[in-house]
């Protein structure tokens, strides 16, 4: 359980228990009570929650760094696929030369090796590419946690919520009023923020 999580179950706790004292001690005429505040308003907590799938697929530089890895991962498979074709030709002429005694045993053990060898240097070659695309991948994921981040950090100033949760399918917030929810705020001003810069 991270640090944040124990945090926000244990304001929830809290809030939940300032509601229940404030139940018990709520005087009984209920027509002169005043009207119930949600938990968190009443502890003083102010919560909004973001949906993240909806923000991922809406924000401007995200959707960008994506086109722009899509585009990368292409080109990798592209090259490999024209590596791999030009691999397996060779192969198969090798074979076919072979099986009909166009070389001498030695000149036969060279280019078998010449094969394995540019072989052994495809897999290289694959292995090295994907580490570039997942240290890429993960540089974008760290610059787009960093926009978000900085950019929460601003908007919050004026709007002064205690707790802003993400909101990924049903994995943390299996329900919120939707009166909380500020994903479209946020979205607009990422975007705008981005268009700014760019």
């Amino acid at each position: 359980m991270t640090h944040k999580n124990q945090i926000f179950k244990g304001c929830a706790a809290l809030a939940m228990g300032l509601l229940f004292a404030q139940c018990n001690n709520a005087p009984q005429n209920t027509a002169s009570a005043p009207a119930a505040q949600p938990a968190a308003e009443a502890s003083g907590l102010r919560i909004a929650y973001v949906e993240v799938d909806s923000l991922l697929s809406k924000y401007e530089f995200c959707i960008e760094m994506n086109q722009e890895m899509v585009k990368k991962e292409e080109n990798v498979r592209a090259t490999l696929n024209e590596k791999g074709k030009q691999l397996e030709n060779e192969q198969k002429e090798f074979q076919y030369k072979y099986e009909n005694n166009a070389f001498t045993q030695n000149r036969a053990q060279e280019e078998y090796n010449r094969l394995m060898k540019k072989a052994q240097d495809l897999e290289v070659l694959k292995a090295k590419l994907a580490e570039e695309l997942a240290l890429e991948n993960q540089k974008n994921t760290l610059q787009l946690r960093d926009s978000i981040e900085n950019f929460m950090k601003i908007y919050n100033k004026d709007k002064k919520y205690s707790f802003i949760i993400s909101n990924a399918g049903y994995d943390n917030l299996l329900y919120a009023d939707p009166a909380y929810n500020i994903t479209q705020e946020v979205i607009d001003g990422l975007n705008a923020r981005y268009t700014k810069k760019k």
